[in-house]
């Protein structure tokens, strides 16, 4: 098969778990890569070519009860307890990433964004061909939200220096296992921001 053109059909930004313990010191929680918060931090610049753009944003939050009892088999591997309601870095950050009302908002229990909530639904609504992933972590939710939206036959682009994972190792691995799943998925955000950018031109 041909690469693929990078956005094919309507866009939609979805930023996964950029969550306020990106920003401030946690105790436990998920181990991040040398670099995590530069790249949480870059992703801004994604999501303000999405909105200059007109590309809807799809902002996704990991949150649990503090029962834990949605937590399932979440804790038997490395990460410890993480994105319990009201702990200071479960809330989005909103205020970094310029969450505006005009963009959309999904809670998940899960790692992917498809499993158990509206996206499915959300973005049928939205004409959605084209999903462009920024966020946390890429061995773990940016992964397994890339696999699904694979499988639900979306054309997916991962911004690599957008996404940040466990460990540099885990990081690259998952990056090379996304671009064998689609050539061409990987991108840096300057690509990514120029494939933007030339959609706005293009309906203009």
């Amino acid at each position: 098969m041909p690469r693929q053109p990078t956005i094919v059909g309507q866009p939609v930004l979805l930023v996964i778990d950029i969550q306020k313990g990106a920003f401030i010191d946690v105790d436990g929680g998920i181990p991040h890569m040398p670099g995590f918060t530069e790249n949480m931090s870059r992703a801004r610049r994604v999501v303000d070519a999405a909105h200059d753009a007109g590309i809807p944003v799809v902002f996704f939050q990991e949150i649990h009860r503090r029962s834990m009892v949605d937590y399932g088999r979440e804790l038997d591997g490395s990460e410890d307890i993480h994105c319990l309601e009201g702990e200071p870095g479960t809330p989005v950050a909103a205020d970094e990433m310029d969450m505006r009302p005009t963009d959309y908002f999904v809670h998940k229990r899960r790692y992917s964004v498809f499993f158990g909530t509206e996206t499915e639904i959300l973005l049928k609504g939205l004409k959605a061909e084209t999903l462009i992933l920024v966020g946390a972590m890429t061995d773990v939710c940016v992964h397994y939200s890339f696999v699904d939206g694979h499988q639900h036959d979306y054309y997916c682009r991962v911004v690599s220096d957008c996404v940040g994972g466990t460990s540099p190792e885990a990081h690259q691995a998952s990056l090379n296992a996304m671009e064998y799943l689609q050539e061409g998925a990987v991108m840096t955000s300057d690509d990514i921001i120029a494939a933007m950018s030339a959609t706005k031109l293009a309906a203009e």
